[in-house]
């Protein structure tokens, strides 16, 4: 391989948090934030599809992937957390211009990392990402009630969140041609969910997503004031939230880019060759 992926581990606060890197060391920077249940390796699609032209940093979250996974009473899972410990990686390798790629999870983790330092984020790419409280689709009726009563509603939000059905639905969505989608997708992640501790994890990182909503309008107010370069991929079969979030964007950066692809709440499953050239074309507009 011309750019071959390197698998790699650092220290952070005290954590081995593992990364994946591909590119030239002098090339635009590519910073990749992932979703649940998912790690960098939602994102091998892109290091072999963009390597040549871009330098992508795909880091895993303290608690996934082949990150450390502390217990959930010694590590407070929130997205605060989880923000400072990935705030602290990039400095680690030095990072200091990159565009966000941030899909699910990776919204959060990355409008915290961009209020925080926007005078790091060359650009924003969100991909199946939300930050308007109308983007929450069906399923957050569950996960509302989570949030307003925890005891009660416990075991039906683990249901709701980490069942096999759910972990295949993020994937396949209602695409009527689940044939496309390699079982091993879900069934990988389900096994990840069900390693001990993990229920724990998801569910402390998941009651504090409120926090997330609690924060949409800060996070609307500075896309409105400083108009970020802004590219907004969506899958048409995505089913984790609402098919209104991409205009959602467009109402807070006119000028922004929105393409819905062919592919579900994980769409570089079925487009990954649409998503690199919808990437590549943004990033050049965009002069980096």
């Amino acid at each position: 391989m011309k750019n071959p992926v390197s698998y790699r581990t650092i220290q952070i606060d005290g954590l081995s948090i593992f990364y994946r890197e591909a590119g030239p060391q002098d090339a635009p920077i590519l910073l990749l934030l992932h979703g649940l249940p998912s790690s960098s390796r939602m994102f091998e699609p892109l290091l072999s599809r963009l390597a040549d032209r871009y330098h992508l940093i795909a880091p895993d979250y303290p608690g996934f992937g082949h990150s450390d996974w502390p217990d959930h009473t010694q590590f407070a899972y929130t997205f605060d957390n989880i923000t400072s410990v990935m705030e602290h990686f990039t400095e680690a390798l030095g990072l200091e211009k990159y565009t966000l790629y941030m899909q699910d999870y990776g919204g959060p983790v990355g409008f915290r990392m961009a209020l925080a330092h926007p005078e790091r984020v060359q650009a924003l790419i969100v991909q199946d990402a939300v930050a308007h409280d109308t983007g929450l689709g069906e399923n957050w009726a569950t996960r509302r009630a989570f949030w307003a009563d925890r005891v009660a509603h416990e075991a039906a939000l683990r249901t709701n969140l980490l069942s096999l059905a759910t972990t295949r639905t993020r994937h396949v969505g209602n695409d009527p041609q689940p044939e496309r989608y390699d079982p091993d997708l879900w069934t990988d992640e389900f096994r990840f969910l069900n390693q001990p501790g993990q229920a724990d994890i998801q569910s402390d990182l998941f009651y504090d997503y409120q926090s997330n909503v609690a924060s949409y309008q800060q996070w609307q107010e500075w896309m409105r004031k400083t108009q970020p370069r802004l590219l907004v991929i969506w899958g048409k079969y995505e089913l984790s939230f609402d098919a209104s979030e991409p205009e959602s964007y467009r109402r807070d950066v006119p000028q922004a880019e929105i393409h819905i692809v062919d592919g579900g709440h994980f769409a570089l499953d079925t487009a990954a060759d649409e998503i690199a050239q919808l990437v590549d074309g943004f990033l050049v507009a965009s002069g980096l």
